[in-house]
């Protein structure tokens, strides 16, 4: 079967000394355009792996469901692109919602939101699921050496869900979001509580990815890349730990470190 991930391209390489053709693989770049009870709603350039759960994560992630139960069909054309969604209770869209920028404030704390939507969706995290140093280690080897697409390619991200002791799945996209949006489809489609979850994940924690993670409904992210400042405002906010640059024996802990044993 081919691999959906990359696809093998010849290409120039230059070695310090000479020139020679080579084969290299490349990132896969696909773009899936959603379909939501016959009304275009979206265009997601993905990588094409587990577009359901992809198209499902997104759904719950931009507010139009909460539960797997609410949609009624859902068919992938990965042929051509699209993915056609119908629900079980018909709603009207309004596109402002998804692209309107957002500034307010909550409880006296200063919020910036990308999006109207993100006020509606982002949870407050409030649950105490704790992890130690060394698990922190432990989820990230397991992470990367659940990475062989990234090391072929250099091109995509991955995130893990896991629990203190073990990845349950791995998830692969070019883009960081997509990656949280298909561990999020698998856990409303399969029902799996998040509460008590962890997130390893590859890349930068940027704001967009803090609020994916708050809107999953789990706590703590892991990562061996660094945060954003407004990452950490938000997170600091909606009480998600983070903890990143986690490489070798040493990580960095940015944001309620009081779920972290050995701090």
């Amino acid at each position: 079967m081919d691999n959906k991930v990359r696809k093998p391209y010849t290409i120039v390489k230059y070695n310090g000394e000479t020139l020679s053709s080579v084969q290299d693989d490349i990132a896969i770049e696909f773009p899936l355009t959603i379909h939501v009870d016959g009304e275009e709603f979206a265009t997601i350039v993905c990588s094409p792996t587990h577009l359901e759960e992809l198209v499902i994560g997104f759904l719950a992630s931009e507010g139009l469901i909460r539960l797997h139960s609410e949609i009624a069909s859902i068919s992938i054309d990965d042929n051509h692109g699209f993915a056609y969604v119908n629900l079980k209770n018909k709603k009207v869209i309004n596109k402002d919602l998804y692209s309107k920028r957002f500034i307010g404030s909550c409880c006296g704390k200063s919020r910036q939101f990308y999006f109207h939507n993100d006020v509606r969706t982002a949870k407050t995290i409030t649950n105490t699921t704790t992890i130690t140093l060394e698990k922190c280690f432990h989820l990230m080897n397991m992470l990367q050496h659940q990475s062989a697409d990234f090391r072929l390619t250099g091109g995509v991200h991955n995130a893990s869900l896991c629990t203190n002791d073990e990845m349950i799945i791995n998830r692969t996209d070019i883009g960081r979001h997509n990656a949280l949006d298909k561990l999020y489809g698998y856990c409303l489609k399969e029902k799996i509580t998040r509460s008590d979850k962890i997130i390893a994940f590859s890349g930068r924690l940027s704001s967009e990815v803090i609020l994916k993670v708050a809107k999953i409904g789990i706590g703590i992210i892991l990562s061996k890349s660094a945060p954003t400042s407004l990452g950490i405002d938000l997170a600091n906010d909606l009480g998600i730990t983070i903890i990143g640059f986690i490489r070798k024996n040493q990580l960095n802990i940015y944001t309620h470190p009081e779920r972290v044993s050995g701090t």
